[in-house]
């Protein structure tokens, strides 16, 4: 009978999960001046690595605040599990979107903005590792 309720709850934080992934995404495009999709549909791998970055981050964040001890504890539903993991994914999404800007505003050699929108492969990997970076930190905070 618990892997009734252990399939269901993978099914509804599967759900979640990629909807958060998504709306993550897509905040963050709005916030960096180019396309995702047309510069996906391009070939630009820079966009490609800041997306998987985003993807990969935000899923770290999810993983956390699943797993967190403190939900073994205190045997909270899963409506309180969901708002937990929302609540946390939209903070990583905050400080995912700050962090590059701040990265950016402090880097003089270049603008990280122009070098996504040219398809710079080395811009879209230094900021999968700021999402990835971020992920790791706010998640040791959630454990």
């Amino acid at each position: 009978m618990n892997f009734i309720y252990d399939i269901l709850d993978i099914a509804i934080y599967a759900c979640i999960g990629t909807i958060l992934m998504l709306v993550g995404n897509f905040l963050i495009d709005l916030m960096i001046p180019c396309h995702f999709p047309t510069e996906i549909q391009k070939g630009n791998k820079a966009v490609g690595w800041l997306s998987a970055g985003s993807f990969i981050g935000i899923g770290i964040i999810l993983k956390a605040a699943i797993s967190s001890p403190s939900a073994e504890v205190v045997q909270e539903s899963l409506a309180e599990g969901i708002a937990g993991s929302v609540i946390y994914s939209i903070t990583g999404i905050i400080f995912f979107i700050l962090g590059y800007f701040v990265v950016n505003l402090f880097n003089r050699k270049y603008n990280l903005n122009e070098e996504i929108g040219k398809g710079n492969a080395a811009a879209g990997i230094m900021v999968f590792g700021i999402f990835v970076g971020l992920a790791i930190v706010i998640s040791g905070v959630i454990l």
